[in-house]
C-alpha cells in the first residue's frame, strides 16, 4: 500500500499561527513542537497524522501555496487580495475580524463624493488600484508606505489612506475617521490548486471538520 504523503500547512506568523492552532486541536491535530518559544526549527512535524507546519510572514503564505511548497495556508483577507496569488480560499475562520477603509480627515469625504484626483497612501496598493479604478471609477495617485499609515494625511503626503481598521481609536486619536468601507477582512484557509485534486478526500475532510467548529 503506498504511503501517505505529508500534507503541509503554512501558517501566518503570530495571532494568526496561534489562533489557527487552537481550532486544528479543536478537531484532534495537535503539534507540541511548535509551542515551545526556544525552538529554532523551521518545520514541525506530526508524523501520527503526517501533517507538517511551517510559520511565515503573512505575504509569503499564498505564494508558499501557489507553488505547492504549502499545500495548506492560514491567512488574512487583505493578503489574498493583495497578493492575488492563484490559489483557492476555502473557508474563512471568523477570527481576526477586521474592515479594509478608506480613512482620512472628515474634511476629505466630500474628495471620495465628486471624484477628484487625489492621494492614496497605503500599505494595499493593489486592494487600493481596484476600489478606486473597479469599483469608484475615480482616478488616484497611489503611495505605498510601510510604516504608520495615519501619518500621511496628518502630513499632507496625501488626502486619504487605505488600511486596515479593528477599533478605529487610532484613527480617532489622530484626528481621522473612516470614510467609506472597502470590504470585510478575517482569517481564511487557501489551499494549492494541485493539492486540492491529488489530495481531495483528506483536504475536504480536514475543511468539513474545521467549518465545524467556527460555525
Amino acid at each position: 500500500m503506498e504511503e501517505k504523503r505529508y500534507l503541509t500547512f503554512a501558517l501566518g506568523k503570530g495571532r494568526l499561527a496561534h489562533k489557527a492552532l487552537e481550532l486544528l486541536e479543536k478537531i484532534g491535530i495537535t503539534c507540541e513542537e511548535i509551542n515551545d518559544p526556544e525552538t529554532r526549527k523551521l518545520i514541525f512535524v506530526n508524523e501520527e497524522l503526517k501533517l507538517r507546519f511551517f510559520l511565515a510572514k503573512g505575504p509569503d503564505v499564498p505564494t508558499y501555496v501557489e507553488y505547492g511548497a504549502a499545500d495548506i495556508g492560514v491567512v488574512g483577507k487583505d493578503t489574498i487580495l493583495e497578493e492575488a496569488r492563484n490559489i483557492y480560499e476555502v473557508l474563512d475562520l471568523g477570527f481576526g475580524k477586521c474592515r479594509m477603509c478608506i480613512c482620512g480627515p472628515e474634511s476629505a469625504r466630500e474628495l471620495l463624493q465628486h471624484h477628484e484626483q487625489i492621494r492614496v497612501a497605503t500599505k494595499y496598493p493593489r486592494i487600493a488600484r481596484d476600489y478606486f479604478h473597479n469599483k469608484k471609477y475615480q482616478t488616484v495617485e497611489i503611495i505605498k508606505l510601510n510604516g504608520s499609515i495615519e501619518l500621511a494625511p496628518i502630513v499632507g503626503l496625501s488626502e486619504v489612506i487605505c488600511d486596515i481598521v479593528e477599533t478605529g481609536t487610532t484613527l480617532k486619536e489622530n484626528g481621522l475617521t473612516v470614510l467609506e468601507e472597502v470590504c470585510p477582512l478575517s482569517a481564511r484557509v487557501v489551499v494549492n490548486q494541485v493539492s486540492m485534486r491529488m489530495e481531495n478526500e483528506r483536504i475536504t475532510t480536514l475543511i468539513r471538520r474545521l467549518k465545524e467548529v467556527t460555525t
